[in-house]
């Protein structure tokens, strides 16, 4: 596993806003415990804790991806309002110990939802 650096660098930080993911007009996951995962040049990634996920809504698929400084993704189909999403989201199982705070969390593909939204309550 490569370890970020100066040539790649990735932090993660505690995102003190309300974010709220929209999917058919479902709220399929809503939390004030985001993480905000900035790697490289990027744009960041909303990673939410599982608890404020519907995992009800989330049906796993077969889909694997391998990021060399994070690990191994699994990907999860959404659905919400009559919707699906076909590997909208996806989770580090078991995440690089550099990025161990996102495991347990999940992120979306924000063109494969309706919204990924952030309120500064």
């Amino acid at each position: 596993m490569k370890e970020p650096g100066p040539d790649h660098p990735i932090t993660i930080t505690k995102n003190p806003n309300r974010i709220r993911v929209m999917l058919g007009g479902f709220i399929i996951a809503e939390t004030t415990q985001a993480l905000t995962l900035q790697e490289a040049s990027y744009p960041p990634v909303q990673y939410i804790p599982r608890e404020d996920v519907r995992m009800d809504l989330m049906d796993p698929t077969d889909h694997k991806t391998h990021c060399p400084y994070k690990g191994d993704a699994s990907y999860f189909t959404a659905n919400g309002g009559g919707l699906v999403r076909e590997n909208a989201a996806w989770s580090y199982e078991e995440p690089a110990s550099s990025v161990a705070a996102i495991k347990e969390h999940l992120a979306f593909y924000p063109d494969r939802v309706d919204a990924i939204e952030e309120f500064t309550d």
